[in-house]
């Protein structure tokens, strides 16, 4: 079966091409065409207009594929939030989002990593169907390319990237980082890496061998509690790291890179939102530059231990920012989107592997 070009770097298709008698430089204008291709091309059949040489068009279709994967399912929130469920050459799902900036023309995108997730965190969607597989740089780009051209639908601009989708991109870094690299280079996605950020539940080994890398990414740990014992009960991996450990890592990320790290934190009601628990927030946080990112809930039912979790109330969750802010933490809520088109992580692929 021919292989999608999405799978190949700018060096592979150099190769590619040398191989078949043509010049290596060509290769580059292809991929930036490939790359830049307009929200309404159909790539194979629209590459008559990318100035190619004909023969060189002909061998490259013939050989590979402009896509492997396809929308199975497009979903538009009333803010302009839309969901994507990919359909991938073996018929897993695999979901992404573009996400509007309301401030202007741009759009972030939330991308998938992993077909499932291994981690289990009991409040997630994506854990109740479990772990399928990797995924591989190429399919991690596609999900890109179809958000860039929902965005140019949307007469938005793809902006910012992040890794927050379905997955551990820890788990998965020599892909991830490989999409990224095409993603970000200038002869192809052109995004840039200060644009991008990768999430993670706190692979410590996964941090420290992104903080390796020396590549100019944002980190953002999805910590969701201040004590390790509430951490394991809501995250298992807590099990394996503890907070100081993780913050740890953390703390040597930011060092080489910079930038302040953002703590994820979800407020589930009667769980980890009491003003206890923003004290002991503030605690673990101080002296630290680490912004901390407060999310609302999105219910997804029962999680894997039969736990039913609810969002914490407004007044609940202000006040727990007010308390953190209080102690000299910079804290924002970050947008709840698009709860009517279960645009939270795994939903909208549980509803179509369900039928539900």
């Amino acid at each position: 079966m021919p292989t999608p070009l999405s799978e190949l770097s700018l060096m592979d298709l150099e190769r590619t091409f040398v191989a078949w008698g043509w010049k290596p430089a060509h290769a580059g204008r292809v991929l930036r065409a490939y790359y830049a291709a307009p929200a309404d091309a159909a790539l194979a059949n629209d590459s008559a207009s990318w100035n190619w040489p004909a023969g060189l068009r002909d061998r490259l279709w013939s050989e590979f594929l402009p896509s492997g994967s396809s929308v199975a399912r497009r979903a538009e929130a009333d803010d302009g939030t839309t969901k994507l469920l990919l359909r991938l050459a073996d018929g897993q799902l695999v979901e992404s989002v573009l996400m509007p900036d309301f401030r202007g023309d741009r759009a972030s995108g939330c991308l998938s990593s992993q077909v499932g997730c291994a981690m289990g965190c009991d409040f997630c969607a994506t854990a109740k169907s479990g772990f399928a597989r990797q995924l591989s740089a190429g399919e991690i780009v596609e999900q890109f390319l179809a958000l860039r051209r929902e965005a140019q639908r949307a007469h938005r601009r793809l902006q910012t990237l992040v890794f927050m989708g379905m997955g551990e991109p820890l788990l998965n870094l020599d892909a991830v980082l490989a999409a990224i690299e095409r993603i970000a280079d200038n002869r192809m996605g052109g995004l840039g890496w200060r644009q991008v950020t990768v999430s993670t539940v706190g692979i410590v080994p996964g941090i420290d061998a992104l903080t390796a890398t020396g590549l100019k990414l944002q980190l953002a740990v999805s910590l969701h509690a201040p004590d390790d014992a509430t951490r394991a009960r809501l995250l298992p991996p807590g099990q394996r790291f503890s907070i100081a450990e993780i913050l740890a890592a953390a703390d040597r990320f930011q060092a080489r890179r910079g930038r302040p790290v953002i703590i994820q934190y979800c407020l589930l009601a009667g769980v980890n939102d009491a003003p206890a628990q923003a004290d002991l927030l503030a605690d673990v946080l101080a002296g630290r530059r680490m912004h901390v990112n407060l999310l609302r809930y999105n219910a997804t039912g029962p999680g894997l231990r039969g736990t039913t979790y609810a969002p914490t109330p407004e007044p609940a969750a202000e006040a727990f920012a007010a308390r953190l802010r209080a102690r000299g933490v910079v804290a924002h809520f970050r947008r709840s989107r698009g709860p009517e088109i279960d645009a939270a992580c795994g939903q909208l692929r549980r509803r179509e592997l369900t039928g539900s």
